[in-house]
This record gives C-alpha cells, structure tokens and sequence, in this order.
C-alpha cells in the first residue's frame, strides 16, 4: 500500500497529485543540525494495524519497525528478527529476534510484543481491512478475525526472544507478506492511553515523532537506542500543505520534490537548471479502472470489453502524462517477477466496442442504465486523465458518464460500500510478487477486491501459484490468472508508473525504490 495497499491500500490517484504523495521539504531546524526537509500532506492514521495507503505508510515505516524488511534488492531481510529458520514442510517459521531492540522510550522488545501486535491487529475491534490479508496465512488467524478466539493459535512464544510462527499452507511469499506495515510490532502501554494513541507513537524504528501539528508541521528526530547505525540526520522536518512544492524547491525552501507532468518538460531539459537534481525511478505500480461486478451494467462482460476497447491509452499516455506513464495492457507492471512483454491485452477498436453493446442485451449504449465513476480528491476537481477517458467513453461510445468524488480518507478504507459502477484505483507493490497483485486485488475472498469480481477458475489457479514450490511453474500459473483477467475485462488495465523526483546535491543517500519509499535514516546532507 503497494503500497494499497498501498497499496495502497499504496494508493496514487494521478500523477497530477503526486506531489502531495511524494515526500518533500521545507527548511527547518538550528544550523548545528542535521535537517532533511520535505513536504508532505497529513498523515490518515499512524497505527501500523489500520493504515492501508501510502501517506500514512511513509511516515509508519520510519517510527515503526518489524520481523523483516525489505533490503535494497527487495528481498526479506532480517530486522527485529535477526535470523529464522523454516521447517521442511515450508509451514513452520521459527523467528530469532534481537535482544537489543528498543521502543523509542527504553523499553526492550520481546516476542510477545510480537503476538500481541498481530493478535491486536486481527481483533475485529481494531477495524484493520489488511489484517486478514497480511496475517490470514497464519493458523488461528480466521478465528480471531471473526471473534471467536482472542489468541492466535499459530503463534507461540518460546522464551523472550523467539517466535514460532504456523502458517496454513507453504507460500513462497509468506516472508515478505512480514514486511507490509500491518504486521509491525506496538507497545501495548501506548495502545492503552486510547483510541489516538498513535497522535503519539512509542515505536521501534530509526525515527520517532518529536512534533504533530496538524496541516501544518510533523517532526521526526532520530530515534538514539535504534538497534542498527543510527541515522546521520538529526531531524525530518515536513511542512504540511505548505503551497506548490516546485516552487518552494526552486527558491530552496525544500530539498526534495516529486514532478508531475506539469514540469517534465522544463526538468528533462538538458540544458536547464534541475536537469542534473532529476532522478527517475521506475515504480512497481498499476493503476487502473475498476468496475462494479455486483450490478448492472458490469456485471456483464460484454460492456466490460466494450468500455475497455473504448480507451486509448497510448494517446492518453501521451497527450496528458507527456509519456511519463507506460501504456498497461496487463496487470503486473515491469519488474515485476511474472511480468509478460506479450500478454494480449484488449486493443483500443472503437469500432468492436460498439459492436459489442450493440451484441448485448441493451444493444443500444442509449439503453444502459446510469454510470457513476467513484474517484478520490478534494474540492470537486477531477484529474486530468479521468476527465480525458470520460470524453472519450462520450465520444467512443456515446456514454455519459457521471463523476462520484470521495475525501481521501473515505475513499481509500470505505471504497468497498462506497464504489457506483467504476472507481478508479492506483495500486502500489507492498512487495515484488505477482500474488501481491493477482490475489490481493481479485481473488474472490480479498478484501481489496473492491469490486467483486468473483471466478471459481481464477481462484483455483491463484492457490494452485502460491502454494507451487517451483518458482518457473508458479509464475506460470499467475500468468495464466492475468491473462484470464484481462480477457474477461475484470478492470481496464490504464498505465504503470515511475517516479520522478528533484534532489539538491548537497542530499545524499535518499533514494526512492520501485515501492515509491525512502530510507530517511540513510540520507546524510553536504554543508551547503
């Protein structure tokens, strides 16, 4: 929550707003101090359980911490665990945590704050929507989540400092499921002061939270009994809402900003002055069209295909992004493991979509029943790119299509109830594995599945690929998946993305990786 996610979820809805989901600065702090300063928006929740989209996951990854993280190659690699060992049957984790992890007030982390934060988690009282999807695999898991249990029955303490962790079935992806924010670990002390407990985190990470003002400022300062090499910034300061981050990083209030494709073309020019502070990093993200599986008139695959082949996304990508977005036919991006060059999308055929609602059972477009869009924003303006595919459903077909728009916060952890008969979603990689969008987003029990697609095939083959040892045929068989959503038309398939980002010189070490984040506690800044 990607990235939700979230991805999430990690969730961008255009590149339009990608400034104010890339981190950014403003100047802050005394000039003894190590200050990174960067821009941002408000974080929804700082509750590891509950957050599901990539704001909150940006700040939550810096003042918490877990089993295992992701190392630069996006692999599971040891954090609060230091080693593990897996059993030969692959369903049996046996976890060996650090004895010198400390939450940010002294405290020393043992292995039961481990069981307590996924117990917490998958309590139905906690309101977590990532929960059964991080956690499920675990034993016991399904009945704490309907409430029958309060105890995980796959966990078991054995000591302080190990963990043995049951899961249901071997999955390759088990591990890195362990890095997605849900599963970090809490203070149950902190929990307990009430229900905005996280206003005032007591985490493990390499940051802890010095100052919260809403709308306007959030403060994080180095968090000095971090068990790794501390971080070479004294503070992270973000200046909340603070106006038009390429502005402010022109005049060098910020040191860090995301482009939007109102400025590519000022920032790729060789000859200009932020040429040399671009760097472009490509982004294991899919954003997409959602439809409405469970009503008219998407619950017919025939419109589906028709409003897919309605879309050019070649020309959108183009003419509103400047080719700083990748035409999707398919569903996994780039990179991605599994990613198919030739998968056979549905070609934009104005032509074919129309003969398809004329083949219908409203075989006129004029007979289909009102459309509402479901979108994320504020103040009633769309994005360019949503604007520009509802023109060309009016145009291509002759469809009025209306617009729904939603606050961030409802959107994002109510889309569910709230979605008409499309949505239109960004989903971005929590980890590198196809079952992290093929499962996560369209297996028929998933809670991303926001539209409801359902297929007894689909889900059949997406338990065959997790549970495969063999990672060639694995990768097979969530192939065959993608390639049976895409030909029903489950979603449209619109771009993937890449991140482009301005960075002065004198800020070393922040990098974005293809999950869109940056290790904070590694960026060191030059006297300047």
């Amino acid at each position: 929550m990607k990235k939700l996610l979230f991805l999430l979820l990690a969730i961008i809805l255009s590149t339009s707003l990608l400034a104010f989901y890339l981190p950014r600065g403003c100047s802050s702090g005394q000039a003894s101090e190590q200050v990174l300063n960067l821009y941002s928006i408000d974080p929804l929740t700082l509750d590891p359980a509950v957050s599901g989209e990539a704001t909150s996951h940006g700040y939550i990854r810096q003042l918490f911490s877990g089993l295992v993280r992701l190392d630069a190659e996006l692999e599971p690699a040891p954090d609060i665990a230091w080693r593990w060992e897996v059993s030969d049957d692959g369903r049996t984790y046996t976890f060996h945590l650090r004895v010198n992890v400390f939450f940010h007030d002294g405290r020393r982390v043992k292995a039961g704050d481990i069981k307590y934060s996924w117990e917490r988690a998958l309590n139905p009282d906690t309101g977590s929507q990532t929960a059964a999807i991080y956690l499920g695999d675990i034993v016991g898991a399904s009945e704490v989540l309907a409430g029958y249990s309060e105890e995980i029955s796959g966990l078991k303490v054995i000591g302080d400092y190990t963990l043995e962790v049951t899961i249901d079935e071997p999955k390759s992806y088990f591990l890195s499921k362990l890095t997605y924010v849900t599963t970090f670990v809490v203070d149950r002390d902190n929990v307990a002061e009430g229900d905005k407990w996280w206003r005032h985190p007591n985490g493990t990470g390499p940051f802890k939270l010095r100052q919260w003002d809403e709308t306007s400022l959030l403060v994080l300062e180095r968090n000095e009994f971090y068990y790794d090499d501390l971080a070479d910034v004294d503070l992270v300061v973000f200046h909340l809402w603070a106006g038009m981050p390429m502005n402010m990083y022109e005049m060098g209030q910020i040191d860090v900003t995301g482009v939007s494709f109102a400025y590519i073309d000022k920032v790729s020019d060789k000859a200009g002055d932020f040429y040399q502070d671009l760097a472009v990093v490509p982004e294991l993200s899919f954003y997409y069209i959602g439809f409405n599986h469970s009503k008219p008139p998407f619950d017919d695959a025939i419109i589906r295909r028709a409003f897919s082949q309605a879309v050019d996304k070649d020309k959108l990508a183009s003419l509103v992004f400047k080719d700083m977005m990748r035409p999707a036919d398919g569903i996994l991006p780039p990179g991605m493991p599994g990613f198919n060059e030739d998968l056979p999308g549905l070609d934009f055929n104005v032509n074919e979509a129309k003969e398809l609602i004329a083949a219908s059972s409203y075989g006129d477009a004029s007979n289909l029943p009102p459309i509402t869009i479901t979108t994320s924003g504020w103040g009633g303006q769309i994005s360019q790119e949503l604007e520009a595919i509802i023109y060309e459903w009016r145009l291509n077909l002759g469809v009025e299509v209306e617009v729904r728009q939603l606050e961030p916060e409802v959107f994002l952890y109510n889309l569910l109830k709230e979605k008409d008969e499309m949505y239109y979603m960004g989903w971005i990689a929590d980890y590198p594995h196809p079952q992290n969008f093929l499962e996560v987003l369209f297996s028929s029990v998933s809670e991303y599945n926001y539209g409801e697609f359902s297929n007894p095939e689909v889900d059949a083959l997406l338990k065959m690929a997790g549970i495969e040892q063999d990672s060639t045929l694995s990768l097979e068989l969530y192939q065959q998946v993608e390639q049976k959503l895409v030909s029903d038309a489950a979603c449209i398939p619109l771009w993937f993305g890449q991140n482009y980002a301005l960075i002065k010189p004198y800020v070393k070490g922040y990098e974005l990786n293809p999950l869109g984040y940056a290790g904070l506690d590694s960026v060191s800044i030059l006297p300047h």
